[in-house]
């Protein structure tokens, strides 16, 4: 070969790395921008047209790709935003204050839902041999979806009532993937659904009680999740009978996120209890200060 040719190849290769990284880019900040609503019509056509061709899998690798980038690329960009905006305008107890809400939004921007994947390849699966069931489980994905995309969003409001909705949503989800494995409970006073709750907080302790807790045991279990006030103080508690936990071993991700959210809007007012109840499984208890909504 020569050495002409040689340098043709090499400038080939270049140009076709650098519009690799340029398309890669391009796709990376439109996820980040593209409203919730329009990405989420994209996935529906790109499952039902894959789907048609009776090869759902590209539309998975898409709707995860894509997910994953606007959930992470989104809340870093806010997180930015708000600790230059703090330093920009503010004053010194400003700055303090924006800082916060931007360690906020960073740590909000680790919440991601795990089985987002699984749910999207069991449908492209049930396309093909349960219609109905893959409708069914899709119609569950989308209200989870609509539950939770404005809550990623929240910097620290919202309510225990739209907590229990999402996580709601998510175990119709889960009980259509285990089956029988999976029993669910709620035990939520209606008076409480206005009471202020951080978002995404219990979901977390409800997916850790299926991975951790359920998942491991070959029957499943069973998870309760049930609230209520003790001195000023209300407790949100989700509580299993799965393979229970190691005291020994170091918070995960999901639980360190929790500690540190709670200390961020609450101080020492605020805290995650873990325990070992008598009768086995594990209890996942988060107290904040207790009060109602105003108007509520």
């Amino acid at each position: 070969m020569s050495t002409s040719h040689l340098n043709r190849g090499m400038d080939l290769l270049r140009e076709a790395t650098e519009l690799a990284k340029e398309s890669w880019w391009r796709f990376f900040d439109w996820v980040a921008v593209v409203e919730w609503r329009q990405l989420v019509i994209i996935w529906v056509f790109a499952l039902v047209g894959f789907g048609m061709l009776q090869t759902p899998e590209p539309a998975v690798w898409f709707i995860f790709v894509s997910f994953a980038v606007k959930v992470l690329a989104g809340g870093k960009r806010k997180a930015e935003l708000d600790a230059a905006a703090a330093d920009r305008k503010a004053d010194a107890a400003t700055v303090d204050r924006k800082l916060t809400e931007a360690q906020m939004a960073t740590l909000q921007a680790q919440v991601e839902p795990h089985f987002l994947f699984n749910t999207l390849a069991l449908i492209g699966q049930l396309i093909e041999t349960d219609p109905s069931e893959a409708a069914r489980i899709h119609a569950h994905l989308i209200d989870y979806l609509r539950a939770t995309l404005p809550q990623m969003r929240a910097n620290g409001g919202g309510t225990l009532g739209k907590q229990v909705e999402l996580s709601r949503a998510y175990l119709a989800i889960m009980q259509a993937r285990m089956k029988e494995r999976l029993a669910v409970q709620f035990n939520v006073p209606d008076f409480l659904g206005s009471a202020p709750f951080p978002p995404m907080m219990l979901l977390i302790l409800i997916e850790n009680a299926i991975k951790h807790g359920l998942e491991p045991k070959i029957e499943g279990g069973r998870i309760e999740v049930s609230a209520h006030v003790v001195h000023a103080t209300l407790h949100v508690d989700v509580r299993d009978n799965g393979a229970g936990f190691n005291p020994l071993s170091d918070d995960g991700v999901g639980l360190a996120n929790i500690r540190e959210r709670l200390r961020l809007l609450y101080g020492a007012s605020a805290e995650l209890v873990i325990e070992a109840p008598p009768e086995g499984g594990t209890l996942a208890s988060i107290r904040v200060p207790y009060s109602m909504m105003e108007g509520a």
